[in-house]
């Protein structure tokens, strides 16, 4: 069984910061690309950062400046480092994980979701 866990959300007052955390364990094989979603009330999830196993990173246009994705491979965990958070960043945020096992017979890819953790910035 693979297992995300996800800590470090809150409640938080605008301009201030927090970073997220999201372990993976279990039978984890490989892990590919790792990435963090929110979804606000009524509104649609969205991406807001991913990374590859190389480090390469992407994010939204909203977050770009304020938000820093990272990993540490050898800890299998992925983290979210908030700044200057807005109003409009709260959401629940969900972590993703892109897994690879592989057999003499080949391999397969499998997303792990996280159980979701609440941010929430007061104006």
């Amino acid at each position: 069984q693979v297992q995300l866990v996800e800590s470090g959300g809150g409640l938080v007052q605008a301009g201030g910061s927090l970073r997220l955390s999201c372990a993976a364990s279990g039978s984890i094989g490989s892990i590919n690309a790792m990435g963090w979603y929110r979804q606000a009330p009524g509104k649609q999830r969205e991406l807001v950062a991913a990374i590859s196993n190389g480090g390469r990173a992407n994010y939204a246009d909203s977050v770009k400046g304020r938000f820093t994705i990272s990993r540490d491979n050898a800890k299998n965990t992925v983290y979210l480092q908030m700044n200057s958070l807005k109003p409009e960043d709260t959401a629940v945020y969900y972590c993703k994980a892109d897994l690879q096992h592989c057999s003499p017979y080949g391999c397969y890819d499998s997303d792990y979701w996280g159980q979701g953790t609440q941010v929430t910035v007061s104006s």
